[in-house]
């Protein structure tokens, strides 16, 4: 029985040499939320909170666990992290939806759940992949992520070093460049090697049947959010039945009901929940579950901190199928410390972890400086926190 005594929480910011561009914004540094559960037993689990935006998210996420969501975790036991995550979900809703946050509501969860089943692995002393599927492979197979169309001659071959020979490139700029640079840089890769791109929701139907058709010579291996996710499905089924190329998307997609509705719409043919946004393991594995019966590929997203990227991996590895890793190559010291300074990618797959749950114990030394928030919440805070604030609301 699942029954938490404990939560920490830590907001991070980590500053950036080259901000990160995306269609819709700029990352100026780079964020992570932290969480660690224990269990009245001693038991304890690692997760992570997705916190990319908007730029103060961090800070909020570790407040809104502490304050709205801490004293439900405290009072909600379960027999399994999926039951745990699943009643968490169903008693917080409605606060979720009062206060208009059901994505950062989401995202807290989401990091909860990931810490359950890592400490539900450790219990049983196996990595979590093994967890999920006895049969779960060592390693999967990687590509490199985050890298601006303007910036991929810079970062490619930095990329090619740390073993990569899977490249996604971030469109969405400007269109005429954008297409231009794609058919360069394809023309220039090995014959082992290949590329996708990734337009962030960047553009309309009119414009997204442009690109298909500029680089349509470019045997793009999947072309990611071309249109907003809000964007009618025959939006969508118009762009797949006039492209070559298979669309992808799922990162802003939320819960198993939409998943569902993508997943069997069929204009998706890459399925990409991220873990610490929505689901963690529980609503993640159910989805790629789904997405593999349906014959859609699995490929988690994720750019965020170390404890996500090998809770990603090892989701990948637990579900099987021929997905890809996503792995940012953009310098952030919150996630590559956790791997001994360098992501575990060797020709191209990466290499899980053989210890139990996630593999991680503790936050690496020399993160410390990079902390801008800290939570503890026991039930005694919880009860000296609404004790405090009782006669000031009578």
């Amino acid at each position: 029985m699942i029954d938490i005594a404990r939560i920490q929480a830590w907001a991070f910011r980590c500053p950036t040499t080259e901000p990160v561009a995306t269609s819709f914004g700029t990352m100026h540094d780079r964020p992570a939320v932290l969480v660690r559960i224990e269990d009245r037993d001693g038991a304890f689990g690692w997760g992570e909170i997705w916190a990319n935006w908007p730029a103060a998210g961090a800070e909020h996420r570790v407040r809104l666990l502490e304050m709205d969501l801490a004293h439900l975790v405290l009072d909600t036991q379960a027999a399994s992290p999926a039951e745990f995550f699943h009643k968490l979900d169903a008693r917080s809703r409605i606060r979720a939806v009062q206060c208009g946050e059901a994505g950062p509501f989401a995202q807290v969860i989401a990091g909860l759940d990931i810490a359950l089943w890592d400490m539900a692995a450790r219990r049983k002393g196996l990595p979590l992949r093994r967890l999920i599927r006895a049969a779960a492979p060592n390693s999967v197979p990687a590509y490199a992520s985050g890298m601006q169309i303007a910036a991929a001659s810079d970062l490619m071959p930095h990329a090619r070093t740390d073993g990569h020979h899977r490249f996604k490139l971030k469109v969405g700029f400007d269109m005429e460049a954008d297409i231009a640079a794609v058919c360069d840089i394809q023309a220039a890769l090995a014959e082992h090697e290949l590329i996708a791109c990734d337009a962030n929701q960047a553009w309309s139907l009119e414009q997204s049947l442009q690109f298909v058709t500029g680089v349509a010579i470019v045997p793009l291996h999947w072309l990611e959010e071309p249109l907003p996710v809000f964007a009618d499905t025959t939006q969508w089924q118009t762009l797949a039945d006039h492209s070559t190329i298979p669309l992808a998307g799922g990162e802003n997609i939320i819960g198993e009901a939409d998943f569902d509705d993508a997943i069997k719409s069929g204009h998706l043919s890459v399925i990409q929940p991220d873990m610490t946004k929505w689901g963690g393991v529980s609503g993640c594995l159910a989805v790629a579950r789904n997405a593999l019966a349906n014959g859609r590929r699995y490929f988690p997203h994720f750019l965020g901190a170390g404890i996500g990227m090998a809770a990603s991996a090892e989701l990948l590895a637990g579900v099987g199928g021929d997905g890809l890793l996503e792995v940012d190559v953009n310098d952030n010291p919150l996630r590559s410390m956790f791997f001994d300074g360098g992501e575990p990618v060797a020709d191209g797959m990466w290499k899980c972890s053989d210890g139990p749950g996630l593999g991680i114990d503790v936050i690496p030394d020399g993160l410390e400086q990079l902390q801008t928030l800290y939570a503890e919440i026991t039930q005694a805070s919880v009860d000296n926190h609404v004790a405090a604030i009782t006669p000031a609301t009578r």
